[in-house]
């Protein structure tokens, strides 16, 4: 029986194992690992991926909250810079848009004459007490008092915790989603229920895990969180721009 040459057996043991090499690097190649250069936490489970965004959202400094949010009161187009001591931005509603300062404790409120004539209000025209308040008040930025009914309620549109905490909560079963891109942003998708009935909340793939989408369930609402952590300066207005009406303002 004779001996094939150990050079003639090397190469044909190494024949299979060069094509079956070849195979896996095509299938590789064919099949991406989604999560390659992510932030890794597309592979956690919907409950962790929540943890990890509210971590991230709890430790940031600053945000920018753009969308609209429905409620019983009606609709909010909200476009809103907020930190820890303060916000700048701009809400609008189906009749009119005011923008909205808070330096503090100190918030001001800067509208067109429109808004303090309320001359959307049903039934009637402005009145002279409207129109006088108009003129004085018109395009200045105009300090709330404490005091008054509303400084509750406007300054809820610049609290960074209250919106967050009110914005971002999911309803029910915890469901992982599809993965997606917003903004130029890698993202998945974290579901309240099988077919988003209790929100929809979209974490980035890329860096910080920060929440990047919450779309309120039931229609109630899109928003998009963006410049997570970075810096804006807040200053109150000049005394020239602004208008103290005193302890209450007028009804708006």
């Amino acid at each position: 029986m004779s001996t094939l040459p150990l050079a003639t057996r090397t190469r044909r043991a190494a024949v299979p194992v060069v094509l079956c090499a070849g195979l896996t690097a095509l299938l590789g190649g064919c099949a991406e690992d989604p999560d390659q250069g992510t932030n890794g936490v597309g592979k956690l489970s919907a409950a962790a991926i929540e943890k990890k965004a509210r971590s991230a959202a709890d430790a940031a400094a600053a945000v920018r909250l753009s969308g609209t949010l429905v409620s019983k009161g009606g609709t909010f187009k909200l476009n809103m810079r907020l930190k820890e001591n303060g916000a700048t931005g701009s809400v609008t509603t189906k009749n009119s848009t005011f923008e909205l300062l808070r330096v503090g404790e100190a918030l001001f409120l800067k509208a067109d004459a429109g808004f303090w004539a309320h001359d959307d209000k049903p039934g009637g025209s402005p009145g002279p007490a409207d129109e006088e308040a108009a003129g004085k008040l018109r395009d200045k930025y105009v300090k709330v008092p404490q005091g008054d009914p509303s400084y509750k309620q406007l300054r809820g549109f610049t609290d960074m915790d209250l919106l967050l905490d009110g914005l971002l909560g999911l309803h029910g079963k915890l469901v992982k989603g599809d993965r997606d891109r917003i903004g130029g942003v890698r993202t998945i998708k974290v579901k309240g229920g099988e077919q988003g009935e209790g929100g929809t909340l979209d974490v980035s793939l890329d860096g910080t895990p920060y929440p990047v989408q919450f779309a309120r369930g039931g229609g109630a609402g899109v928003v998009v969180l963006s410049e997570w952590d970075k810096d804006f300066p807040l200053a109150e207005p000049a005394k020239e721009q602004t208008v103290d009406y005193g302890k209450q303002l007028p009804k708006t």
